[in-house]
Formats: structure tokens, C-alpha cells, sequence
């Protein structure tokens, strides 16, 4: 590549296309629009998603189950993984396991799950623990701390009205 040749054809000012401007411009007549029909009239527009008036391909595509938008995001790791990734005495986190690209994404809570056997003594916070997992890490001599997550929505009791005499 020369030096003379690195803004060859490269133009900060470009003109708009001028449309409806007469046959010589290329543009001309019909500007663009075709001949008759919903988009060559003024003002029109119409959705993106807007597939020429038969049912739209998101309403033809089946929905099934049921999507939680509010629903919790739980990222869990078992007691056999940080056996392998970590050394004895280490500190287990969000953080360290994101180092070790453990636990990828977005995520609302680490739960850390039995799965696998224990020897090493590793220092382990998470937002929950199973069962299996505490007593894996309770035998092998590590220590567990419970990190206070958002707290839990629950749901309004009905009143009890009383019988009116």
C-alpha cells in the first residue's frame, strides 16, 4: 500500500441520494418506491417484524413453558471441580472462580453442589450449599460462609374477614 493511496475513494461529505429528481438522475419517477401499493404512498411505514399481511413468523413459531422474567439465575459448581481447579487452603469465591473461568456469565446467586469427593481444605463462600456439599466440606477440614443474597419476596397473607351479624 502506497501512502498516497490510503484515503483513495474515501469521502467525508457524502451527498443524500436526491430522489424524484428526473429520469437523468436514476432516480427519478417512481424514486425508489414501485409502482402503487402500501409503501409507494406518503407516510407510509410499517413494523419491522411486518411480513406482508399472513401471520407473522414469531406468532407461526410454538411457545412452550413458562419464562420467569423475575425468576433468580442460579450458577452451581460441584465439590468435584474445585477439588480439580483449586490448591489445599485456597479461598473459593465468585471472584476466584471467575478467575479460573469456572463461572462464566451473569448470574444472581453461586450455589455449590455434592457432586464428587473432597480432600482439600478450602475456604468456600457461596449464596447456597447442599446437603451432600456441607458435610463433603465439613469432613475434609473446610470452612463454609453463607453470603447474604437479596431477600426473599414473600407473599401477603389473605385477611381473615369476620363474619358480619
Amino acid at each position: 500500500m502506497m501512502l498516497n493511496d490510503v484515503n483513495r475513494g474515501v469521502k467525508k461529505n457524502k451527498l443524500t441520494k436526491r430522489l424524484g429528481r428526473g429520469p437523468g438522475s436514476g432516480q427519478g419517477k417512481t424514486a425508489g418506491r414501485g409502482h402503487k401499493g402500501q409503501g409507494a404512498r406518503s407516510g407510509s411505514s410499517f413494523p419491522a417484524h411486518f411480513e406482508g399481511g399472513h401471520s407473522p413468523l414469531i406468532r407461526r413459531v410454538p411457545k412452550r413453558g413458562f419464562n420467569n422474567a423475575f425468576g433468580r439465575t442460579v450458577m452451581s459448581i460441584n465439590v468435584g471441580e474445585l477439588e480439580r481447579f483449586f490448591a489445599d487452603g485456597d479461598e473459593v469465591n465468585s471472584e476466584t472462580l471467575r478467575a479460573k473461568n469456572q463461572c462464566k456469565g451473569r448470574y444472581d446467586a453461586l450455589k455449590i453442589l455434592g457432586h464428587g469427593e473432597l480432600t482439600k481444605k478450602l475456604k468456600i463462600s457461596a449464596h447456597l450449599f447442599s446437603q451432600s456439599a456441607l458435610e463433603k466440606i465439613a469432613k475434609a477440614g473446610g470452612t463454609t460462609t453463607v453470603i447474604p443474597g437479596p431477600a426473599p419476596v414473600v407473599k401477603a397473607e389473605k385477611k381473615k374477614v369476620k363474619p358480619s351479624k
